[in-house]
């Protein structure tokens, strides 16, 4: 069996993984010259589905809490597994109660236990949560690598590419190109996500530091050597150009609201990128006259990827005509990404 998948982000190579892995011969075309050059690129590699079940429906974590492990065997090395801390200024521990009350497995900190997990935040924090099962990667180091690892399977890339690849001759085509089919596909829009990355040698953290804020929440992910990637905003907007200065200025503020010494530090890159979303904000595939299509995956890429790139081989494995596929665990099918699958008369099923 021949397959083509059209897009080299998170959502295009772990869909190649899962086929990979259980022999299918993968092609994947790629419009940028390299893997990742959409929103994945600019992601914050948070596996964090508890934090964010505080604004996603229980999908999220019935689905997300797989990640951390799926990303682990693929990558080994990659993960690091030191949870996520929230904390939220004096004045707003309103909004770190109601952040505890909306998401679950986790605990509260006193000020001495966050100094402990966190020594440069001493003194700064009267109280925190503590994700003790949450984890985080590197998105750029994890694209680079699972790509290295496909073309050592062998997996061909095609670069500069990607819906004018031609299909002739695969068995099947999955359409993982995320934002280039905002307009053709239904429902589908944007969500623009900005972030920067800022680097000091006065901050060190451990782990994804959550700060809560009425008007800005942010997220600051160390990525060692100083360098830490601040964000993220989320805009309806479909909009991929530089940050606006408004987004900026907010960043920056939100990141010396954690610590003072954010001031003073190097701001060496900015970024943004357009998320695909669904209107409920869950990632979904779809096939219609014999093209998957795989998108929506809204700010959760590195967290919901996994599980579904395996629901979509589970699809293909249980459609699949030769019995040349090795075996896999198939994907849950009580699990509630929605699936939609149409035949050419377009009767749903």
């Amino acid at each position: 069996m021949r397959v083509l998948i059209r897009g080299a982000g998170v959502a295009g190579l772990t869909v190649a993984h899962e086929l990979a892995i259980a022999g299918i011969d993968v092609t994947v075309a790629e419009i940028a010259a390299k893997p990742g050059g959409g929103a994945s690129w600019f992601a914050g590699g948070m596996l964090a589905p508890w934090c964010e079940r505080e604004s996603a429906p229980e999908t999220v974590v019935t689905l997300g809490c797989r990640s951390t492990d799926w990303w682990d065997a693929a990558l080994p090395g990659h993960v690091v597994r030191k949870g996520t801390l929230v904390v939220a200024p004096p004045r707003d521990t309103a909004e770190l109660r109601r952040f505890a009350a909306r998401t679950s497995e986790f605990g509260w900190l006193d000020g001495e236990e966050i100094e402990t997990l966190e020594p440069d935040l001493a003194g700064r924090f009267r109280t925190a949560l503590i994700f003790k099962q949450e984890a985080h990667l590197d998105p750029r180091r994890a694209i680079t690598a699972l790509s290295g690892k496909l073309a050592a399977m062998g997996v061909i890339f095609h670069f500069g590419t990607a819906q004018d690849f031609p299909g002739d001759g695969f068995d099947h085509i999955i359409d993982c190109t995320g934002a280039s089919a905002i307009g053709t596909s239904a429902g589908l829009r944007g969500v623009r996500g900005e972030m920067l990355v800022l680097e000091t040698p006065d901050v060190t953290l451990s782990r994804p530091v959550r700060l809560l804020h009425p008007r800005i929440p942010l997220y600051i992910v160390p990525r060692g050597d100083g360098r830490f990637m601040v964000g993220a905003t989320m805009i309806e907007s479909n909009d991929g150009g530089p940050v606006s200065a408004r987004s900026l200025m907010e960043l920056l503020n939100a990141a010396y609201a954690l610590h003072p010494a954010f001031g003073e530090a190097r701001v060496i890159e900015t970024g943004a990128g357009v998320r695909p979303s669904y209107p409920d904000n869950l990632p979904r595939f779809s096939e219609k006259d014999g093209m998957i299509t795989v998108n929506g995956l809204y700010r959760h890429g590195f967290l919901l990827a996994p599980s579904l790139a395996q629901e979509v081989a589970a699809h293909i494995f249980s459609t699949s005509k030769t019995n040349a596929i090795r075996p896999v665990k198939p994907f849950d099918p009580a699990a509630i990404i929605h699936r939609r699958s149409e035949n050419p008369m377009g009767a749903s099923r």
